[in-house]
């Protein structure tokens, strides 16, 4: 396998590659940035109705859940961009070219994420940035250094979170190669469910985000901390100081389970 530097100076020479390609067509390219940026602001509306008829959403008041659906949004536009690809390996199974790529140096899963770079992502994270700016002007914290430095490495914990979902999602095509609608429900559904205080779903929805698939670490319970907020749930407000180990933790059953799946693969044959 070639060494981490090797790898890093292929895909930033590949990220580069697909950034000029879609240079090349800029109308397309604003077209996708106004298209994804006024999709995402339509789930934010959905937040500002709610507002619009109370004071108060599960004991958040705007400016918190703000700040959950600014850090997950961007989280999960860093993802979507570095591999929201994944939803079409499966055909990369149906045809065969996944044969291709078990004969070059890279890996399997370093190939297929290096393929593309989704720029037309941005508007989503603009959109969430933009919110999150609001956020961190309006919300009751008194930002000291450790608390902004928490705010950032939460971006990172996030994206690295959803990362290892979307790529455990991918993965399920080698069992089955129809896997969109399988890995959607828990990417871009475990997106929208982590813009909200965990505390307003039924217990076995938190739990199933707090453990299972750890969405509530992806902003939730790093909120609860930069907030000063309790904890309704588990009581246990802490809980978001854990999210880099969370996220570590994502990403390694991530690849695992894409390790299983290549053992398992057999070729198409054609």
């Amino acid at each position: 396998m070639a060494d981490p530097l090797a790898a890093l100076e292929t895909y930033a020479h590949l990220a580069a590659a697909s950034i000029r390609s879609r240079a090349q067509y800029r109308l397309s390219f604003a077209l996708d940035f106004v298209g994804t940026f006024v999709s995402a602001l339509t789930d934010f509306v959905a937040i500002l109705v709610l507002f619009s008829h109370l004071p108060v959403l599960g004991g958040w008041t705007l400016p918190e859940v703000s700040l959950l659906y600014g850090v997950a949004g961007i989280s999960f536009a860093l993802t979507d961009m570095l591999v929201g690809h994944l939803d079409g390996f499966g055909e990369l199974i149906r045809t065969g070219t996944f044969d291709v790529l078990l004969v070059r140096p890279h890996g399997s899963l370093f190939q297929v994420v290096a393929s593309e770079l989704a720029i037309r992502r941005l508007g989503k994270l603009s959109q969430a940035a933009a919110v999150l700016l609001y956020a961190v002007a309006n919300a009751p914290v008194a930002w000291s250094a450790p608390k902004v430095a928490l705010l950032l490495l939460t971006l990172g914990t996030g994206t690295a979170i959803y990362a290892g979902i979307w790529v455990a999602g991918a993965a399920i095509a080698f069992w089955t190669t129809e896997i969109r609608e399988v890995a959607n429900a828990f990417t871009y559904g475990g997106s929208y469910l982590a813009s909200y205080p965990i505390n307003l779903f039924g217990v076995w929805l938190r739990r199933f985000l707090a453990f299972v698939v750890p969405a509530a670490f992806v902003a939730y319970y790093p909120c609860v901390v930069i907030l000063g907020k309790p904890d309704p749930v588990a009581g246990l407000p802490w809980l978001g100081l854990l999210a880099p180990v969370v996220a570590l933790a994502t990403l390694a059953a991530g690849r695992l389970v894409w390790q299983l799946g290549v053992r398992h693969y057999r070729s198409t044959g054609s």
